[in-house]
């Protein structure tokens, strides 16, 4: 399978992109643009979405693989970055799979890019599928772990009580902070916090998978009640468990290989 890397134009720069071609160009299954994670959740990511990608060209799926404006090889930094910019990047990736092939577009995201995706979805008119990787349901969740990063440090450091009143007092602000060596927006904090994993009005195909160390977990119950949600919207949706680790919080790099063959699955059962 041919893979294609190059940049789309986007507002204020360039998006990377590499394009992993399906085995049989012309009669593709599906194609998919993955959506990243947020922050070192990305870079830990990177193997994953690598293999699954490579497998998903090989099964005949076309797989777009997209660094978000100031993640990765794209232009910007995330402290000139909004959540705008990132929900756009998802629309235009998805726009440019659509003008190159007619076949069933998804969506594709891990954790907060699920997020992204889900928004973005809105932007196109047509109704798309998902492919939910451990989805983040809750923007403002999510934000309130990622802060208690720069309070661990602190308090490690025997610094000041209250660090996160003081973070979101700046953010409050309009200004920028710093967390675990990230620098971001305001825009972009408060983006992510008013972000909701809700379904969009054009009902589609929802895949939500999620990783458990456990033998026959089930999902978890904020999950079951956010999945229950799109199933009431129209969209026709069912969740599972993997058994494996979850790749994206590991200090090495992990491979999770029966999430790999759980997602080809998934899109098989759906494209018979």
């Amino acid at each position: 399978m041919a893979t294609e890397a190059f940049y789309l134009p986007a507002a204020g720069g360039q998006r990377f992109c590499l394009f992993h071609q399906p085995e049989a160009v012309g009669r593709e299954k599906g194609n998919l643009l993955f959506v990243h994670p947020f922050a070192e959740e990305m870079n830990k990511s990177r193997r994953m979405a690598a293999l699954q990608a490579r497998a998903l060209a090989a099964a005949g799926y076309g797989v777009l693989l997209m660094d978000l404006a100031g993640c990765g090889d794209s232009t910007g930094s995330l402290d000139h970055t909004a959540w705008e910019d990132w929900v756009a990047d998802a629309a235009m990736g998805g726009r440019w799979l659509r003008q190159r092939s007619e076949a069933p577009l998804w969506l594709w995201g891990l954790r907060t890019g699920c997020l992204v995706a889900a928004a973005a979805a809105r932007r196109l008119d047509e109704a798309v599928n998902f492919l939910f990787w451990q989805p983040t349901v809750s923007g403002k969740v999510h934000l309130q772990q990622f802060l208690r990063l720069k309070v661990a440090g602190a308090l490690a450091d025997g610094g000041p009580k209250g660090v996160t009143q003081m973070l979101r007092h700046r953010l409050a602000a309009g200004e920028e902070i710093e967390v675990a060596g990230y620098v971001f927006s305001a825009s972009l904090a408060n983006g992510l916090e008013a972000a909701e994993l809700a379904p969009p009005d054009r009902p589609g195909r929802v895949e939500w998978l999620e990783l458990s160390a456990q033998a026959e977990a089930s999902l978890a119950p904020v999950s079951q009640k956010t999945l229950a949600a799109w199933m009431a919207a129209g969209h026709d949706a069912r969740g599972r468990v993997v058994a494996g680790q979850q790749f994206w919080q590991t200090v090495e790099t992990t491979e999770c290989p029966a999430l790999l063959a759980a997602t080809l699955e998934c899109l098989q059962e759906e494209s018979a």
